[in-house]
């Protein structure tokens, strides 16, 4: 049975001090509830956060994440992070394919299938991005569009490596702009999500894989979110940065 997932993705925010803080806090407010709190719980600090954090929290409470990796397994690719050495801090999955990605650094599909590969080879969990931006909402190709960034990306993969990811919807018109899908379209696309899956690897593997919500999850709309049948919980950008807000989310899950 998939288990709902809260992932918090830092971005590039907080100095070492307030990232050692916040995820310091958020640990003992898990630890002080743990008996409450049904949800896998997953963080993604700046990569300069990754080792002073793993010191401070518990890896049965929370799991390690990082924002990228290369997509290269090693050699000169100045300021690059090989999947391999993210496994050495002690990561335990690793976000791919953000929109941020897409956008900003020009990642294809060819590349994210790469780094999929490279996550796994080093026994880490993906968490694949997929989402539409507002123009293919408007036109209406965005079920087309998210089951192409899936197909592409990760379709090669065998069955029992398939089943080790993590899916994340982010739909890029609700992130970092005060809109947030409603839930009913938050459904609507999850399922789609989860058909395409079952098309591909059968019904078992498409029941089994945790769908996230990417659009802009605070406390004050994550309960009704996250109570739709395939919304497996949260890829939460902004209120992952305060722990209060962020443990709000993992309760509601």
């Amino acid at each position: 049975m998939r288990k709902n997932i809260i992932a918090g993705n830092w971005k590039m925010h907080t100095s070492l001090r307030e990232g050692v803080a916040l995820a310091s806090a958020l640990d003992k407010k898990i630890q002080k509830h743990e008996g409450n709190i049904e949800a896998g719980v997953i963080i993604a600090p700046p990569l300069t956060h990754l080792s002073l954090i793993k010191q401070v929290i518990k890896e049965e409470r929370i799991c390690l994440a990082a924002q990228n990796c290369s997509s290269e397994i090693k050699g000169a690719y100045t300021g690059e992070v090989s999947a391999k050495m993210l496994k050495s801090f002690g990561v335990n999955a690793v976000i791919i394919g953000h929109s941020e990605r897409r956008e900003y650094f020009n990642e294809t599909d060819e590349i994210l299938t790469k780094k999929v590969n490279l996550v796994l080879e080093n026994d880490m969990k993906p968490i694949f991005c997929c989402g539409e931006n507002l123009g293919q909402r408007e036109e209406g190709t965005h079920f087309g569009v998210i089951k192409s960034q899936i197909q592409n990306a990760l379709f090669h993969l065998p069955a029992n490596d398939f089943s080790k990811l993590i899916i994340a919807y982010e739909p890029i018109w609700a992130i970092g702009t005060g809109v947030t899908a409603s839930s009913e379209q938050a459904q609507e696309m999850h399922a789609f999500i989860r058909n395409v899956l079952k098309e591909k690897y059968g019904k078992e593997i498409a029941e089994n894989i945790s769908i996230l919500y990417g659009g802009s999850m605070k406390p004050a709309n994550a309960k009704e979110l996250l109570a739709q049948t395939d919304v497996d919980g949260g890829l939460i950008g902004g209120a992952s940065l305060d722990a209060d807000d962020f443990f709000e989310i993992i309760k509601f899950a």
